[in-house]
């Protein structure tokens, strides 16, 4: 493979449906034709290589006057988390979050599939079809009984974080605090112990990236999936509450799962800030050391694309062939990116939901 070749990105984790209901009055077309906002629309992926990825869906908190941007940018921090969300307000922003998903879906005329088995996001990657998965970050909208569970699945549900950080019935999640470990709380409730049964029978991926450390363990102990942090990096190298130390690395290896290197600068760098002018050199830094603690087969991306400052060097998805190249500089052969960049997101999907 050339230099000049575009290698194909799997990604797992991003905002932009978020991003597009914010006062968008034709968000479809916005992303179908490009709006030049933000980190991702469909013209810039087709440019950076971008062939598919995990699609959140994200109900969001007030943030009660606080200027989080400034507070992350002292020495040590500590931003409060959001009060826990009520279900009906939940459950309608997540209906409308999916529902854009899925019309970006039909009136992309065959350009964007939502996929339900890995034998589908080979295919769109095979023939150049934007493959999303539906993923929720955080849980807010289902109810204790799991019955919006069920309705999301047949929906095309694939992938569930239990907590985004602030609390759910169901769990806790990390505050953005550095420095911190992610020992901050209590484990899974009752409730969160039956969701995480639920997703093993449906075979709906589970997560971890936000939830505490008693949270990891209590899910490392109940699941027979694969372990997988879908945006979070090595916390080793950067401190921070949302990484994840070498025994939890160690847990996801044994299980044959997988980590995502997030793009988020202040989950990168060694001192905790958010920066753009963040060095590539760093984030291969977290590479090396999670292809030393999990495996080379265990290693992918997940950008945060449209949530996170990430570095400027990429900019936005038509730069992700700059990693790429920081990538090829490290010294990493073509068969190691092509599995950090696509593959071993398909192979944990496809061991996970099971076709």
């Amino acid at each position: 493979m050339s230099s000049s070749t575009l290698v194909p990105v799997f990604d797992g984790h991003n905002d932009v449906l978020y991003r597009l209901l914010q006062g968008k009055a034709q968000p479809e077309r916005d992303f179908l034709e490009g709006d030049n906002l933000g980190h991702l629309d469909l013209p810039r992926m087709r440019k950076g290589g971008f062939a598919g990825g995990f699609f959140a869906v994200y109900v969001s908190s007030q943030s009660g006057g606080l200027d989080v941007d400034a507070m992350m940018t002292q020495p040590q921090y500590d931003v409060p988390l959001p009060a826990q969300l009520e279900l009906a307000p939940s459950q309608r922003v997540t209906v409308q979050m999916a529902s854009l998903l899925f019309r970006i879906e039909r009136e992309s005329k065959g350009q964007v599939k939502v996929c339900r088995t890995a034998a589908d996001i080979r295919a769109c990657m095979k023939n150049g079809t934007l493959a999303t998965i539906l993923h929720i970050e955080g849980a807010e909208a289902i109810d204790p009984d799991l019955h919006m569970l069920d309705v999301l699945y047949e929906s095309g549900l694939r992938s569930i974080g239990p907590v985004w950080s602030r609390p759910t019935i169901f769990g806790h999640g990390v505050p953005f605090r550095y420095p911190s470990t992610g020992d901050t709380g209590p484990g899974l409730t009752d409730l969160g112990k039956e969701l995480i049964k639920a997703c093993n029978r449906l075979k709906i991926m589970i997560d971890l990236s936000h939830l505490n450390e008693k949270g990891f363990w209590d899910v490392a102990k109940l699941s027979d999936s694969p372990l997988v942090a879908t945006h979070s990096n090595a916390y080793a190298i950067c401190p921070h509450s949302r990484n994840l130390s070498d025994n939890q690395l160690a847990a996801i290896k044994e299980s044959r799962g997988m980590v995502g290197v997030n793009f988020a600068t202040s989950f990168i760098r060694p001192d905790g800030q958010r920066g753009a002018d963040t060095p590539l050199t760093d984030m291969i830094r977290h590479m090396d050391h999670l292809i030393e603690k999990v495996g080379v087969d265990g290693v992918g991306l997940g950008s945060d694309f449209d949530g996170a400052t990430i570095p400027a060097e990429i900019g936005d998805v038509a730069g992700l062939q700059n990693l790429v190249e920081a990538m090829r500089k490290h010294g990493y052969d073509e068969a190691t990116i092509r599995k950090i960049c696509h593959e071993n997101w398909v192979n944990v999907l496809e061991r996970t939901w099971g076709r």
